[in-house]
């Protein structure tokens, strides 16, 4: 095709996590062929939406107002704070409805290839937020690579010194898992945190 504007429609669509250059195609024909009923929509609320979505100043989650629905709730648990990655895994454990405390967001894991340091992340508003309010129990729940268990320990060792109780999400064997399909390293997590029966 030799239209720059369709072009960069697809472009911009492509650069959308799990959209292929195919994809792209396919969602912008569909786009072009219903603009007043999709596009049009769309295009305004990707506008609205970046203009009035922003980080949470307390926890980093996304909202539209400073702080967070999540943090301003009274009925929540704050003594309990769940740190995460990204929001993604914070909308994910909202979705699951299993946490009823409060969420910090690092907005990713330390990285000494990728140049990210603890001055990159969240980490010291965490121990701000630690060290300024009634807080009992961190849990960590972070990914199960090098580069998160490297900063859970960073983290664990940044709280030593605080009246507080750091754990971590267990790991293992998912639930209607099968150990033949189960990887070397999962399986020795498994074993090494097992629980009474």
């Amino acid at each position: 095709m030799n239209n720059s504007e369709i072009d960069n429609l697809i472009s911009l669509l492509s650069r959308l996590p799990g959209i292929g250059p195919r994809s792209a195609r396919r969602m912008a024909l569909n786009l072009l062929k219903q603009p007043e009923s999709l596009m049009r929509p769309l295009a305004d609320s990707l506008i609205s939406t970046s203009e009035t979505v922003r980080n949470c100043n307390i926890c980093g989650n996304l909202d539209t107002e400073e702080n967070c629905s999540i943090c301003i709730d009274e009925r929540r648990d704050s003594s309990t704070i769940i740190v995460v990655e990204e929001i993604a895994d914070l909308w994910a454990l909202e979705r699951a409805s299993v946490h009823k405390g409060k969420y910090h967001v690092l907005g990713g894991t330390l990285s000494a290839i990728d140049g990210i340091g603890p001055e990159d992340l969240g980490i010291n508003s965490l121990i701000e937020r630690v060290n300024n309010s009634e807080v009992v129990e961190i849990i960590l729940a972070l990914n199960a690579t090098i580069d998160g268990q490297t900063t859970a320990y960073y983290i664990t060792d940044q709280l030593k010194d605080c009246d507080v109780k750091v754990s971590r999400l267990a790991h293992g064997v998912p639930v209607g898992g099968e150990l033949d399909y189960m990887d070397d390293g999962t399986l020795q997590t498994a074993l090494q945190s097992r629980q009474p029966f």
